[in-house]
């Protein structure tokens, strides 16, 4: 009889990095402290006023009091695939469409219905926190292709050609890229997808920052680019960060319709439907116009600026100047087993987990460590937060950053 309490698969999971050093600036901010937290992706936008209005209207109708279809309401499936093809040109059926609780689930259901036990999926490096953990979830093994700054964190075909085996099975796509904001060209899109698609790969597609580009940079689905791909692509997406609606867990999957309804059947058993009255929110979000996020942009845009000039200010710190999302992927390889200043003496950090902890503690700052995405060697900051904060954030990181021996 096994004596273990926790089973092997769960246990074998890591924390959210970036929902824990959230947590964590948010205990510590209401314990009295003055935190600045570059943690979370989340617009400080509150959603838009007639997305609210939906929701509050949809909760006094008892039509969505009751069950609704596990894949999502009928016309909620249907203008996502509407907009879809308005903002990408790709076109899907609503039937090809399964809503989800949040993008986050849209992951593992993509993972867990394609992937058997043993099967490998090629991961851009650096990489989200949950892609890893949601491939382990599903049988499979994750593989990174690491990219750093030198190539503008920017994987090449040559790299995924020589990560390829014969299990292989899926290619992860991100772009615009979380945590490093990357953005691949139109070029580099249609050059990746067409190798994915002469190996007979899948493509799986997470575009929830599509709408966040900068510079004049497109956004291009590798799905629409790449119609070899035929029906092995699953995009994934979600209202959270392009509507400001983080906190309503809204998100899908687009896929062929055997997949969707395999994972719809897991759906059913897992969640069952997603709450009817977020559901509603979500409708009159992908069915109304961008101006929230041409807005948020226009804000997004000036602090991007702002971050990167600050960190590149600081000795030691290197900060490309992200195309896309709202990140900045720092490279601070240089501060490592350097001497900092401590209420405990002088410290020398040896990793970025081991500096993002020496920060928080020493100037109240909440950053994310390289090693919650790929190797160590740097810090994700977002910079979806207020311009007083930000300016106050990045001061407090020049001055202690700057101490190092």
């Amino acid at each position: 009889m096994s004596a273990a309490r926790i089973s092997q698969r769960i246990s074998a999971i890591a924390e959210s990095a970036t929902l824990a050093v959230d947590a964590k600036a948010k205990a510590l901010k209401a314990a009295g402290r003055p935190v600045i937290g570059f943690g979370a992706g989340e617009p400080d936008f509150p959603t838009p006023g007639y997305i609210v209005q939906a929701a509050i209207e949809a909760a006094s109708q008892p039509k969505y009091h009751r069950y609704s279809p596990a894949g999502g309401l009928p016309e909620l499936r249907q203008a996502i695939a509407d907009k879809t093809f308005r903002d990408s040109g790709y076109k899907a059926e609503a039937s090809q469409v399964l809503v989800t609780n949040g993008g986050k689930q849209a992951v593992y259901n993509t993972f867990a219905t394609l992937l058997d036990p043993g099967d490998e999926v090629m991961v851009p490096t650096p990489f989200w926190t949950t892609y890893p953990e949601a491939i382990r979830l599903g049988g499979g093994v994750p593989v990174e292709v690491f990219a750093g700054p030198e190539q503008g964190y920017l994987v090449t075909v040559d790299q995924l050609e020589a990560a390829l085996t014969e299990r292989t099975k899926i290619l992860l796509f991100v772009s615009p890229s979380n945590p490093t904001g990357a953005v691949y060209s139109p070029e580099q899109v249609k050059e990746i997808g067409q190798w994915a698609a002469s190996k007979g790969l899948w493509v799986v597609t997470d575009e929830i920052y599509e709408h966040l580009t900068y510079d004049g940079v497109p956004f291009t689905s590798i799905a629409t680019a790449v119609p070899e791909l035929g029906d092995k692509v699953v995009i994934l997406n979600g209202v959270a960060k392009t509507y400001a609606m983080t906190g309503w867990r809204v998100g899908w999957m687009i896929g062929p319709t055997d997949v969707i309804k395999a994972a719809t059947n897991l759906q059913s058993h897992a969640t069952s439907n997603v709450s009817n009255i977020p559901q509603v929110a979500a409708l009159a979000a992908v069915s109304g116009p961008l101006t929230a996020v041409d807005e948020m942009k226009v804000a997004f845009d000036r602090r991007r600026k702002a971050i990167v000039a600050g960190l590149n200010a600081i000795d030691g710190v290197d900060c490309p100047t992200p195309k896309g999302a709202f990140y900045v992927y720092a490279d601070v390889r240089a501060l490592l087993g350097k001497e900092f200043p401590s209420a405990n003496g002088p410290v020398r950090p040896a990793t970025s987990a081991e500096l993002a902890a020496l920060i928080l503690d020493e100037v109240e700052v909440a950053v994310v460590p390289g090693e919650a995405f790929g190797p160590s060697g740097y810090l994700r900051l977002s910079y979806a937060l207020g311009d007083d904060d930000l300016a106050t954030g990045v001061a407090r990181l020049q001055d202690f950053l700057g101490k190092a021996k």
